[in-house]
């Protein structure tokens, strides 16, 4: 068997078609990004203003489009493991990467001029997912509610489909309330329950496999609190938001204090917890930013908590999950390379820098430098999995 790279390979499994495309969609979405804040702050090279507007389109490829391509390609890899049912046929890992990169293709269009773009973009990613959520649903169907991590996530992912209805009411009808909670949904119906649902699976069990006397610690009702709790900021208006806030802080203030080892960790499940200590962080911002709306009227963050919780949690525990399947399942050692090391160091730099840029009196400056900075520590890391990727597997395994 040719050990050489090819495209071909990226079918092996769905892991590597949509972690692939995960990787171009994450470089392409945030090169726009930077490149319209830098016109927008220098107007050398002019960039369009996109409909709908820039921040609130950038906000909708990384929620729909970047991240999803990367826990599908999970989630369709474990979902059969996680109920001792087969594996999922490959074949549906092109339709969902297909819509997932040709819709954020069509939104990037979009993005630079092209008004049907956006439109297109939503419908064609919405098309995809929904075949996603076939096979996923039928696993969810046999299991008959008896795995709650199954349980929750497939829910979220159903929840990020009602989103993208939203977005296309919006984007048709230009109702901007649609917009708004499409938005929301992205991120406390949709991607933050998705993370905490395989963190509260997958991060206590990693380490009870490597540190010597960890007991792992994964009560039911630490999911449905969670779960709760997101919704209930869904719902919430603006100036009572800290009612859902400030409990999820302490809960996952708490998840932190209970599932951190006491004991020297390996490096790969190092980063993971490292990456976990930005949710209690990014909540507490959340709060505090609430609290100051309800008393004083006055949004003292702005964006600050919702990059904590994008570039610090989302992004830490994307290069720790992603580099951990990237390894086992390409048939190498569990260990972190040093290309994954540089990218979660930096990732933490960009972090500190877009949080704190929120509050620089050359804001726009500081929002270009971290959108590059993300580039930057994301590619080489991207460059390095892409080519796992389309190699086969190092033991000769298939998969």
């Amino acid at each position: 068997m040719s050990s050489s790279p090819s495209i071909a390979n990226l079918g092996r499994a769905p892991h590597r078609m949509m972690f692939f495309v995960g990787g171009v969609n994450l470089l392409l979405a945030m090169a726009w990004w930077g490149l319209w804040l830098a016109a927008a702050r220098w107007p050398l090279l002019p960039m369009p203003q996109p409909d709908p507007y820039a921040g609130r389109l950038h906000a909708f490829l990384m929620q729909y489009q970047v991240l999803p391509s990367f826990f599908f390609g999970f989630l369709l890899t474990v979902f059969p493991r996680w109920i001792g049912q087969p594996e999922i046929g490959r074949g549906y890992a092109v339709p969902v990467a297909a819509g997932l990169f040709g819709g954020q293709l069509l939104t990037l269009a979009g993005a630079l001029g092209w008004q049907a773009g956006a439109v297109l973009g939503a419908a064609v990613t919405l098309a995809g997912w929904l075949v996603a959520l076939v096979p996923l649903g039928r696993l969810a169907w046999r299991d008959r509610g008896r795995t709650w991590h199954l349980v929750g996530c497939y829910g979220a992912l159903c929840a990020g489909a009602a989103g993208l209805v939203l977005w296309l009411i919006y984007l048709i009808g230009q109702d901007a309330e649609m917009g708004d909670l499409a938005i929301s949904i992205g991120t406390f119906g949709l991607l933050t329950p998705v993370y905490f649902t395989v963190a509260h699976r997958m991060f206590p069990f990693f380490a009870g496999n490597v540190v010597p006397g960890y007991q792992p610690w994964r009560p039911t009702w630490v999911l449905g609190a969670g779960w709760a709790l997101m919704a209930l900021h869904i719902a919430l208006p603006a100036g009572r938001l800290w009612i859902a806030d400030l409990p999820l802080f302490l809960l996952s203030l708490y998840l932190l204090w209970r599932w951190v080892p006491r004991r020297r960790m390996p490096p790969l499940l190092l980063v993971l917890f490292a990456g976990l200590a930005w949710l209690p962080i990014a909540f507490a911002l959340y709060a505090a930013q609430d609290l100051a709306l309800a008393l004083n009227g006055e949004m003292i963050l702005g964006r600050a908590p919702a990059h904590a919780l994008f570039i610090g949690f989302f992004g830490s525990i994307l290069i720790g999950m992603v580099t951990r399947v990237t390894q086992g399942h390409a048939g190498r050692p569990l260990v972190l390379p040093p290309v994954a090391l540089y990218a979660f160091v930096a990732v933490q730099i960009v972090c500190l820098l877009r949080v704190g840029g929120e509050l620089a009196e050359d804001w726009l400056a500081w929002q270009s430098a971290a959108a590059f900075g993300w580039l930057i520590a994301f590619l080489p890391w991207v460059l390095w999995a892409a080519h796992i990727y389309a190699t086969p597997r190092s033991d000769g395994r298939p998969g």
